[in-house]
């Protein structure tokens, strides 16, 4: 599925074919093209094995994996981001979790090629982590604890070693059981862009769907190469949070986190204390992150210390080269330095 990124879609599905022929897997490869140029159709048309499904206009998330799912046959269903790559053993670790008992599980995505840095696990939307996260826009303590929350959460995903139950699954990469997509039914399509997943996943709990992440399935996530060059994005999310809200907390609970949102107010710039990375030679966690807040962010474990040398990987800031990022370095037992700039 994408959405004006032709250029991808070639790349993440020989990534998934290069998998499926090691296993020795039968599968079916659908493109829903939620949006392309008369150039982008020739390039997804230039793809051999593949069924690309021109659907007039822009589904949306939600509406392009229903109508790929529907013209599916197989017992294993993926969705899939065309900035995805997915490394050798992912597909397997997955398709075994399922076998295991899982009804949709995801993988441990990466944010640079070499496998350094960390993505986080999706934000967890219950009302009070909602409610926390608003009111961190006040800073001071309402930041801290906001970020410490989020914090535990990132590493409860990032120090897995075993396949761990969890709701906080990625969008841009769900194996799951035709069984269970019966059961739970299709992502709801009025979500435009954003929430459709978390909104699938939490009825999925609540038709106890055994979900899991899966921290030995790895897979490179390029991230926002759509919503990047869309100028709607940010109002189709606006759009979105508030269907969530008002479907999963009523709309009592919707407006009182709205006037969180405004008592809270939006963080600002960061007054950084230094330009350069921190010396420790401590064991500690990297934290980098596009948010004033310091989170969410992706993290890189350190266990001998930080070396002030330490450089963003190149193929991360090539693909984000204005992108102006804060760093944090945060002990083991949580002690966070003050905020840094990240060098290139």
């Amino acid at each position: 599925m994408h959405y004006h990124t032709p250029e991808l879609v070639g790349p993440a599905i020989e990534a998934v074919r290069i998998s499926a022929r090691r296993l020795l897997w039968e599968i079916e490869v659908f493109v829903v093209d939620n949006g392309s140029t008369a150039e982008g159709r020739e390039i997804l048309e230039s793809l051999a094995d593949v069924r690309v499904l021109d659907v007039g206009r822009n589904l949306g998330y939600g509406g392009g994996a229903n109508h790929g799912f529907s013209r599916s046959s197989g017992d294993f269903l993926m969705v899939m981001n065309p900035d995805v790559i997915v490394d050798e053993g992912c597909l397997e670790a997955l398709a075994a979790t399922l076998c295991a008992g899982a009804g949709c599980v995801g993988p441990r995505f990466l944010w640079d090629e070499r496998g350094e840095l960390l993505m986080p696990p999706s934000d967890a939307r219950g009302f009070s982590d909602e409610l926390t996260r608003a009111l961190s826009g006040r800073g001071g303590r309402w930041e801290r604890r906001a970020r410490h929350r989020w914090r535990r959460s990132a590493r409860r995903h990032w120090q897995a070693e075993a396949p761990l139950r969890s709701a906080l699954l990625s969008g841009a990469l769900l194996m799951l059981r035709r069984e269970a997509w019966e059961l739970v039914g299709p992502f709801d399509e009025e979500f435009r862009l954003y929430f459709e997943e978390t909104d699938w996943l939490r009825r999925a709990q609540q038709r106890q769907v055994e979900l899991r992440y899966v921290p030995s399935a790895r897979a490179v996530h390029f991230y926002d190469q759509s919503a990047s060059g869309e100028s709607r994005a940010q109002q189709w999310f606006a759009q979105s949070a508030k269907r969530f809200r008002r479907k999963t907390y009523g709309a009592a609970g919707a407006r009182l986190l709205s006037v969180a949102e405004k008592f809270g107010g939006t963080a600002g710039s960061v007054a950084f204390e230094q330009r350069s990375l921190p010396s420790d030679r401590n064991s500690g966690w990297l934290e980098v992150s596009p948010s004033p807040r310091g989170f969410p962010a992706v993290g890189a474990h350190f266990p001998e210390g930080l070396d002030p040398a330490w450089r963003l990987p190149a193929d991360v800031r090539a693909r984000h080269p204005e992108l102006a990022l804060t760093g944090r370095w945060v002990s083991d037992d949580d002690a966070e330095s003050a905020p840094f700039s990240i060098p290139g």
